[in-house]
């Protein structure tokens, strides 16, 4: 199988900031330098190292698309496990993905607002943005093909955002949102966040209709009307950029879901399939 790859980068080994790490059985991306450095972790996964059976299998972290929710909370645990924050497992945060652009802005009250699947608080309603500079407060939204992004402060008050960007939240520039909400909570400079950008279907793999295609090249500079396919990441990287964050300080996972299907669930390629996560959060230390 040819590999496609959305902005040219291997995702094996190590990408500047951003390394592949097996942990208990599970394979993530994550970032210890930033970790060491501020204590903000975050991480993206891939779909091994988990409980749930085909077609979710194994390590499918989301709750909504039919898979047994005891496993889905078992990955949940083993996730965060992996990563040495599983006392923080009560005090986990989700969203109810509805590929909009809202984003919430994660206070103490929210802790634990769908930490558990199918029980306890639901998740944060609506909302495909969250955004926190509380500490110990785990963030965590899920994908198949749309992209992650994670989105880091350090200073001069750490706060991080994931959001979950399908065709409607890139068109509706979530990314852009997602940068100036990070920057009102922290109070940084958009020059001084940085991007982290998970896998995600390529346009190699991602072929829309020619109308929305349209629509898209008059909206953003770098799509251009060529053989039916979209490129979100593309859309992505020019609304961060926009935003004002710094081109050296987008991490981009150039990987396609669509493509490698043995590590990345993929809604196109197989529908019924479980959901990898994006995770990010401020941990008590510095």
């Amino acid at each position: 199988m040819t590999t496609c790859s959305t902005n040219g980068a291997s995702h094996h080994g190590s990408l500047v900031g951003l390394t592949r790490v097996h942990r208990d059985g599970i394979a993530l991306y994550t970032d210890d330098e930033l970790f060491a450095r501020s204590g903000i972790r975050v991480a993206f996964t891939e779909r091994t190292g988990g409980v749930s059976h085909a077609p979710f299998d194994s390590l499918n972290l989301a709750s909504h698309v039919g898979d047994d929710p005891v496993a889905v909370n078992a990955n949940r645990e083993r996730l965060l496990a992996a990563l040495d924050l599983s006392g923080l497992r009560d005090r986990l945060v989700t969203a109810e993905q509805i590929h909009g652009v809202a984003i919430h802005a994660v206070g103490e009250a929210d802790a634990g607002r769908g930490a558990l699947a199918q029980s306890g608080l639901p998740p944060i309603p609506a909302t495909d943005g969250l955004v926190t500079s509380i500490s110990g407060v785990p963030l965590l939204m899920f994908y198949a093909d749309c992209v992650p992004i994670i989105l880091v402060a350090e200073e001069p008050r750490r706060a991080v955002s994931v959001l979950h960007a399908g065709w409607r939240g890139a068109y509706g520039r979530i990314a852009e949102a997602g940068v100036a909400e990070l920057v009102r909570i922290s109070g940084s400079r958009p020059q001084n966040v940085k991007a982290y950008v998970g896998a995600h279907i390529a346009a190699c793999c991602y072929e829309v209709d020619d109308t929305l295609v349209s629509q898209f090249c008059n909206r953003f500079d770098t799509i251009t009307a060529v053989d039916g396919r979209l490129d979100l990441g593309a859309v992505v990287t020019e609304s961060l950029l926009i935003s004002g964050v710094r081109s050296e300080s987008i991490v981009s996972l150039a990987v396609c879901t669509f493509d490698q299907t043995e590590q990345f669930f993929s809604y196109r390629a197989r529908h019924l399939t479980g959901r990898h996560g994006a995770l990010a959060v401020i941990t008590e230390g510095e």
